[in-house]
């Protein structure tokens, strides 16, 4: 009776810390998987992936920045006018005949628009014409999951946090007293809402949103450190990169802060 009553205690105390863990999780903001949802899926580009490189979110080469071939092009409604950019999902083939055997699945960053085509029937041709739900993946990515063959097959998928080594990264743009900075390598929802900037001699700078992944500030920030305070379209949840970028920065450079989202 004393050992099943000890059994009984310790398993109480496994489950409210597993209640608070995921307490804790909500608190802090963390990025949770979605439910599945059905899509579909195609392709752009060739096996080496060199047609991905670039893309509307502004990533350019994505084996320099870290992003790779495991990437896809949203449909307009997922894009969200450059919000979707930086997100990552789970995509598995469903239902085709041309789907691999065991229903693998593949995660990727979206780095892309794909753009409606209004001249084509949503059904036949203009796969990413509003409303649907759609991923025009690298072939690389797209050969993960299915017979690169049958061309566009459906799909399941769903939202997953964004696993990234190291912190965000900034890449500059523009001159001292218009600085545009696209935004990468950024985990947990792996989005952005807003933005700020602030130099050592000023105050927080709310920066605009571009396109994509891109915010710009109209200050002058010539000669000063650079700080950023960066808040997930996904959670809310807000980071501050102290001194992410020296007094000396220069546009064409990259600056890494040692900070990210979970």
């Amino acid at each position: 009776m004393a050992s099943f009553s000890r059994s009984y205690i310790n398993l109480s105390f496994l489950v409210v810390a597993m209640v608070m863990a995921m307490a804790a999780d909500r608190v802090r903001g963390r990025f949770q998987p979605s439910p599945w949802s059905l899509a579909h899926a195609t392709f752009y580009g060739d096996e080496g992936a060199s047609e991905t490189m670039g893309g509307a979110c502004g990533y350019g080469n994505l084996f320099g920045t870290g992003y790779g071939t495991d990437t896809a092009a949203l449909s307009t409604t997922l894009f969200n006018n450059g919000y979707g950019c930086g997100t990552c999902y789970q995509i598995r083939c469903y239902g085709s005949p041309h789907c691999y055997r065991g229903s693998p699945f593949t995660t990727v960053t979206a780095t892309n628009l794909c753009p409606p085509n209004w001249f084509q029937d949503s059904n036949n041709g203009g796969w990413c014409n509003p409303p649907r739900v759609h991923f025009d993946m690298s072939k690389p990515a797209f050969m993960q999951i299915a017979d690169w063959k049958a061309g566009i097959v459906p799909v399941m998928y769903r939202r997953v946090p964004c696993l990234r080594d190291g912190g965000i990264r900034f890449q500059f743009q523009g001159n001292w007293y218009w600085l545009l900075v696209y935004v990468m390598n950024v985990g947990g929802g792996g989005d952005i809402a807003s933005m700020w900037v602030k130099g050592c001699h000023t105050d927080w700078i709310s920066m605009s949103h571009n396109w994509g992944a891109a915010y710009q500030a109209f200050a002058s920030l010539g000669g000063q450190s650079l700080s950023f305070k960066i808040t997930s379209y996904s959670t809310q949840e807000t980071v501050i990169a102290w001194n992410a970028a020296p007094s000396n920065w220069y546009v064409g450079m990259t600056y890494e802060a040692n900070v990210n989202f979970n």
